[in-house]
């Protein structure tokens, strides 16, 4: 019966999921595609944030290695905040790589050779990745939070990975492009 109960109460969650899967992904990649100062809105560029919101993708990779060893350790409080943490460090990781895009013009690698093709790899793997990973991270959590723990247990083993790919390649792909920041 409990187990019915919890479904029910996940089943709430479903169509705010299936939004920010979708609304998500679309904000960021249209705002990044806009410029404050194409609507008249003089502002500096805010060149100073790669490096910010790739240390964010950083400390969320390790808040996430953190977390499954709490978890593989029965520390389910600590599991629980690192979880979350890591959540607000994607949010704030969006918000900042947006905020940048708006005011800066896109940096273009520079590398030449089979590098080139590692960076974009790694580029591209990780652009389609993030945009996976939210319904993830998204289920993932409402699982955790409506007390669906053993449905929980089977996403988190696709989630985990994907997400750490996710944040360790944001923070790869920011090293091979930094040399050709202006």
């Amino acid at each position: 019966m409990e187990n019915t109960d919890n479904l029910s109460k996940e089943k709430k969650y479903n169509k705010w999921i299936v939004v920010l899967a979708i609304v998500i992904p679309l904000i960021v990649a249209i705002l990044s595609r806009l410029k404050l100062q194409d609507f008249g809105i003089e502002v500096e560029p805010l060149t100073f944030l790669p490096p910010i919101y790739a240390a964010i993708n950083g400390v969320t990779a390790v808040i996430l290695v953190i977390a499954f060893f709490a978890i593989k350790n029965k520390n389910l409080v600590l599991h629980e905040s690192l979880m979350k943490t890591a959540i607000w460090c994607s949010a704030i990781f969006l918000v900042l790589y947006v905020a940048y895009h708006m005011t800066s013009d896109s940096t273009k690698f520079g590398g030449e050779g089979v590098i080139k093709y590692v960076y974009y790899f790694f580029l591209l793997t990780h652009i389609l990745l993030s945009i996976v990973i939210i319904p993830f991270v998204l289920i993932t959590y409402v699982r955790a939070i409506t007390n669906n723990i053993e449905r929980h247990k089977k996403i988190a083993k696709i989630t985990f990975p994907l997400w750490l790919y996710v944040a360790v390649t944001g923070v790869i792909v920011y090293l091979m492009i930094s040399p050709y920041y202006v």
